[in-house]
């Protein structure tokens, strides 16, 4: 669109299905360089991304004529997909239904990407569950714990 200029950071966490540590160290590099890709391919701007074997945080800079929901079905589907066709995993991999997302200003930018960056550390001393509730707390967001990220 001509003369539409924005400036929107946004952060998705999205987490395996029943939050099994499926992703293992051997493809997580592949999985991200791959998850760039769908997000990059459809004009976002990737900023970073990281996470752990049962849990990905991506954060990137957003299109304003993207759907955000259309982008996470997408990235979730086709990450899944490539995943089990290159028997990545010794296990049927899929992901868990909903996503987070937060959006964040220039300022804070920085200090997303090392917490991105720094989630292997980060999750030694706080658990996945503990860090989502926390951040939907600092956010704000009303949620239904009927829907809350599933346990095994």
């Amino acid at each position: 669109m001509p003369n539409t200029y924005t400036q929107i950071h946004i952060h998705c966490v999205f987490a395996v299905k029943h939050r099994e540590a499926l992703i293992e160290k051997g493809f997580q590099e592949k999985l991200y360089g791959y998850i760039s890709g769908i997000v990059q391919s459809r004009g976002n701007k990737m900023l970073a991304i990281g996470g752990t074997s049962n849990h990905v945080h991506v954060f990137f800079g957003f299109r304003a004529s993207e759907s955000l929901s259309d982008l996470m079905k997408e990235v979730k589907r086709c990450s899944s997909q490539w995943i089990n066709q290159n028997r990545m995993s010794r296990f049927h991999f899929e992901w868990q239904e909903g996503y987070g997302a937060f959006s964040y200003s220039k300022s804070h930018v920085d200090s997303v990407i090392d917490y991105i960056k720094g989630q292997e550390e980060h999750h030694k001393k706080r658990t996945f569950r503990e860090e989502y509730l926390q951040t939907l707390k600092d956010f704000g967001v009303e949620y239904d714990e009927r829907y809350l990220l599933e346990d095994v």
